[in-house]
């Protein structure tokens, strides 16, 4: 699979410095853990999950997570079991028949309820269990996530690694008092099983909720100061320079139409500079589909520290993606950086003279960037977010 996959070898050439590379289930586990990029969830009784996959409708999705977990009812839990095997077992055929190319499937995960769940789905797919990247596990704590791993492990063999995605969403992760003490009690089950995780995810949503708090398409979860607390908190213990951790960015929950309350968060000027009237459309586009607050919740992601998000929604896809495209300039100077890291200079001028690159601060920041650059790919110097969104005609996307 690659990103972008929907563009043409003409449209790539003409807006990356260097294109999204090629990436399989077989990749280094640091180049997936990147790769994930807007991972979509979807219930697991959801109809039609492989006639999706059969069809390329979203040709740009990298991962998905079937759930069997909260996006389900708990009557619907056996049906949705049975669902997912169902699925699983189109998949196989499909790709036994050539009608699926697997390189060209997403990673696909399963959101699990239970320990015994686990053990349960695992036994009964059977032959099609190479199908699966691996496992989220929601509401992860110490004590039953690293019973949840060490079964895991046991899965792995014949040279297919199925990985882990622990969730962090309970109530003594957000409430300040426990808060600590259970970050550092996950980290050590987390540290022990370094090798299965692909990648920690926030889950914001159950946060809000344990408050009674929901915020709206006006705001971002940074908007929100007991989650923005929970979210710097989960940063400082699992991406500090000797992590081995990635960390996405929670759900954005809106896609629908509704009248505003505050004005809209995407600037006109970018948009009108690049592409007149049409820019200005496609910005209106942008706004009436909720993704201005989209928008400025991944760029706050980024910000952060945040690779790749937890999406709801296929309009979602692309907008996350070309977010994170890493910039010529980004590129440029985590080289340059990179390059001169044996000691010998402690800072030098960016190739663009704005700003002072200093070796060791920015060593860890720029062999980031240049893993990203691999799954993301690089624009070129003139280029931006904006114009992948207009090339792609994103906003006209449902």
């Amino acid at each position: 699979m690659k990103l972008f996959a929907d563009l043409t070898e003409n449209q790539k050439k003409h807006l990356f410095y260097k294109a999204p590379e090629a990436v399989t289930n077989n990749s280094d586990k640091k180049i997936l853990s990147y790769a994930l990029a807007s991972t979509l969830y979807m219930p697991a009784t959801r109809p039609n999950i492989y006639q999706d996959l059969v069809d390329r409708k979203h040709p740009s999705l990298t991962s998905m997570v079937i759930c069997l977990e909260d996006s389900i009812g708990d009557h619907e839990v056996e049906a949705a079991e049975s669902k997912l095997l169902e699925e699983f077992q189109m998949m196989k055929n499909s790709l036994e028949s050539g009608i699926l190319i697997k390189n060209e499937m997403p990673l696909v995960f399963i959101r699990i309820r239970s320990v015994e769940q686990f053990l349960r789905i695992m036994n009964r797919l059977e032959d099609s269990v190479d199908l699966l990247t691996g496992i989220v596990i929601p509401k992860f704590n110490a004590a039953i996530g690293s019973i949840i791993l060490k079964k895991l492990e046991s899965y792995n063999h014949s040279g297919h690694t199925l990985y882990a995605m622990p969730i962090l969403e309970t109530k003594k992760i957000i409430e300040k008092e426990t808060r600590m003490e259970e970050l550092l009690s996950i980290k050590t089950v987390l540290d022990a099983y370094k090798h299965l995780i692909l990648n920690v995810r926030i889950g914001a949503t159950d946060f809000c909720g344990l408050y009674g708090i929901r915020r709206n398409i006006d705001t971002t979860v940074y908007d929100v100061a007991i989650i923005r607390d929970c979210i710097s908190d989960i940063v400082n213990v699992f991406l500090r320079e000797d992590s081995p951790y990635v960390v996405s960015g929670p759900v954005w929950e809106y896609f629908s139409t509704k009248e505003r309350m505050l004005i809209p968060q995407l600037r006109e000027t970018p948009f009108r500079k690049r592409y007149g009237e049409a820019g200005s459309k496609m910005r209106t586009q942008l706004i009436d589909k909720q993704m201005d607050g989209l928008i400025r919740e991944v760029l706050m992601d980024i910000t952060n520290g945040l690779t790749g998000k937890t999406i709801i929604h296929p309009t979602h896809i692309k907008p996350v993606q070309a977010l994170n495209v890493v910039s010529y300039e980004e590129y440029l100077d985590a080289n340059n950086i990179i390059q001169n890291g044996n000691g010998e200079i402690g800072v030098i001028k960016s190739s663009f003279s704005n700003k002072m690159n200093e070796i060791k601060p920015h060593y860890y920041w720029a062999q980031k960037i240049l893993l990203k650059s691999k799954v993301y790919g690089v624009f070129h110097e003139e280029f931006t977010y904006i114009d992948l969104l207009k090339q792609e005609n994103f906003a006209l996307h449902t």
